[in-house]
């Protein structure tokens, strides 16, 4: 479960604090290292073979040290940047029924008003929409069923004025994961393979010549092959 987002900014700040105490250990233990380094040059000449052994072991000791506060640093950065992935993959995927719980309302008031009736006549219904956003998947449930409103003109005019794939324009995070058989980032409408040991799991729609989400289970092209293999 994904904490509420209200709650990413102190999260983000405690990490980052964290983050800043292990920069300031790790500054602090660098400089024990050259200490010891110093000491044990300067006196190595007259040292025992056993004293020599101990400075060293004393040194060694730092670094590990050291080296164990920059691993921490990074697991926690890493821990950061997947909780913030976390959130976006949310959103993505919420704006996204919201987007289609827009697109479905319009419908509907197309539908109440009688000037669009005759529009809409033998038109068949849309199928349900595929999966779409950073490898989250849609269930039948999670679909937005069709509602009928009034007012449909006025309507119209301010979902049209505010449309939800303009939020979606924006730089493409580097680091952000690729999919499908195109090896992008995701975008647009995509479909998961059924498959679930599929190396990819998630593909554009065009990627592999879908306009629609088909009915009953779906695999991608390199799993069928692989299903054939196995017959």
């Amino acid at each position: 479960c994904v904490p509420g987002i209200e709650n990413l900014p102190c999260e983000l700040q405690r990490n980052f604090q964290l983050m800043r105490e292990l920069d300031q250990r790790t500054e602090d233990k660098k400089a024990e290292i050259d200490s010891l380094a110093a000491e044990y040059i300067e006196s190595v000449k007259n040292m025992l073979p056993e004293e020599r052994v101990e400075q060293l072991k004393k040194i060694q000791s730092a670094y590990s040290k050291c080296k164990e506060y920059s691993d921490d640093k990074v697991q926690l950065a890493m821990q950061t940047y997947e909780m913030v992935d976390k959130h976006i993959r949310r959103l993505d995927a919420d704006l996204a029924r919201f987007e289609a719980d827009l697109k479905d309302k319009l419908e509907g008031s197309d539908f109440e008003n009688p000037g669009s009736r005759s529009l809409k006549k033998g038109r068949s219904q849309k199928d349900k929409r595929g999966s779409r956003g950073r490898g989250r998947r849609t269930s039948e449930e999670d679909t937005p069923k069709k509602k009928k409103i009034k007012g449909g003109s006025e309507f119209a005019d301010t979902i049209l004025s505010v449309h939800p794939s303009d939020v979606l324009d924006m730089p493409v995070d580097p680091n952000e994961p690729t999919y499908c058989l195109c090896h992008q980032v995701s975008y647009g409408e995509m479909i998961g393979c059924d498959n679930p040991d599929c190396p990819i799991e998630w593909f554009h729609f065009a990627c592999v010549d879908l306009t629609t989400k088909p009915k009953g289970k779906w695999f991608c092209p390199r799993c069928v092959q692989e299903r054939k293999k196995k017959k």
